[in-house]
């Protein structure tokens, strides 16, 4: 076979530092749009984007020759940047550490829908609480004093 052929769709999620309500609701769709471009930068593609005032869902298409964690520091470190130059929200930062999930091409439409529907999901379930539940549908052993 003479070419590599993969599919390797993230659903990405990643908090606030201190899950702190940072993301205002006036600008919030700027910064997935600006997550998109970012994404897209980094030579993933974007997929879903979404989240409420704490924390962001993201479903990206990456490639083979991706490592995730510089992936994910690039974009954190990018976005948090621009949270705090282009939004003015002084000393903004994203908590450390993210979630990443693999994702069937089988499942990605629930997915994007999952992503979409951001706001009203979590009118009846925190950030934790979906965190948490997230964790144990993939089997990620996890340590609850970490969750904080």
């Amino acid at each position: 076979m003479g070419s590599t052929h993969a599919s390797l769709l993230y659903h990405l999620v990643f908090a606030t530092k201190g899950r702190e309500p940072a993301l205002r609701v006036e600008w919030r769709a700027r910064l997935h749009e600006y997550l998109g471009g970012l994404v897209r930068d980094l030579g993933g593609v974007p997929q879903g984007i979404g989240g409420v005032a704490d924390h962001v869902h993201l479903l990206v298409g990456l490639k083979p020759v991706h490592c995730l964690a510089d992936f994910m520091r690039e974009l954190k470190k990018a976005s948090s940047r621009w949270v705090g130059e282009v939004m003015g929200v002084r000393l903004f930062r994203w908590q450390e550490g993210y979630g990443a999930f693999t994702v069937s091409v089988s499942v990605k439409g629930a997915v994007q829908e999952y992503i979409a529907r951001q706001e009203e999901h979590h009118r009846r379930r925190s950030f934790r609480e979906e965190y948490v539940v997230m964790l144990r549908k993939a089997g990620v052993e996890f340590d609850e004093r970490y969750l904080e």
